[in-house]
């Protein structure tokens, strides 16, 4: 189960964050593991390195255009990231993340100058949804439908389908 505690650290990213740049097709070979180690690297060199479990990005429009590489997803689980936050996502990107837990919450404000920097710590509200800055603005995001927060309760899709029929019924 994703960490839901309620204090996030920020990492903040700029508009238009496309799959190449979290999952770099140079790496595409090698597991999730390796593939992780190069997420962000052409434009936060510092992430991989500084990034620990919990912590939330909050970026600019189009988080996750590009292709439909779910190992865009997938490595920023596997580093810790509870949630991304920004004004709008890639339709295929929002499937992708909610199938393997990732919270994605859309934010209109997200994006707005000076709401939340780089290395915040600001709240999430799960239930609202909505994200408190660290002056105590908040800012409120699109609703999400229960059976996705149910998903990222469970760790995604297949962790909850193993929790509903348990691991055989997947396994044949």
């Amino acid at each position: 189960m994703n960490d839901m505690t309620n204090i996030h650290r920020v990492w903040r990213l700029g508009a238009d964050i496309d799959t190449d740049v979290l999952a770099p097709g140079h790496a595409m070979k090698h597991g999730l593991d390796v593939l992780a180690r190069h997420c962000l690297e052409s434009v936060r060199p510092d992430f991989v390195g500084g990034v620990r479990k919990g912590d939330v990005i909050v970026a600019g429009p189009n988080f996750g255009i590009g292709s439909s590489r779910e190992q865009a997803a997938a490595v920023l689980v596997r580093l810790g990231i509870v949630a991304v936050i920004a004004p709008s996502f890639s339709g295929l990107y929002f499937r992708n993340a909610f199938n393997l837990g990732l919270l994605l919450l859309t934010c209109a404000e997200a994006d707005a100058l000076g709401a939340l920097g780089d290395g915040d710590a600001v709240t999430l509200d799960w239930q609202a949804p909505a994200v408190i800055t660290p002056q105590g603005r908040v800012l409120a995001c699109d609703p999400i439908p229960p059976f996705l927060m149910d998903m990222v309760r469970a760790g995604g899709l297949l962790n909850q389908l193993r929790t509903r029929f348990g691991k055989e019924a997947l396994n044949g």
